[in-house]
């Protein structure tokens, strides 16, 4: 079952990262060159800290990515 495009996705705010999913960027030279290609860009519908919360707007699977992995949040000691 595919999930609807989450209300909050903004086309203006988007970020340039792989689907773990559908991994619909895999043969495009463009984003192979790890340069911001027109079709294959995900919703960035919110962050917290480093930690962006993602929705790919092909398979409409959403995720979180942690974008600084060896960073730890201030007070806590966790990453």
């Amino acid at each position: 079952m595919r999930l609807p495009i989450d209300p909050h996705a903004d086309i203006s705010r988007r970020a340039w990262v792989a689907c773990p999913v559908c991994d619909d960027a895999r043969r495009c030279p463009t984003c192979a060159d790890r340069r911001n290609c027109d079709e294959h860009w995900r919703y960035l519908l919110s962050n917290n800290g480093p930690v962006v919360h993602l929705q790919c707007p092909r398979c409409t699977h959403t995720w979180s990515l942690n974008t600084r992995p060896a960073a730890t949040r201030p007070g806590d000691g966790t990453p």
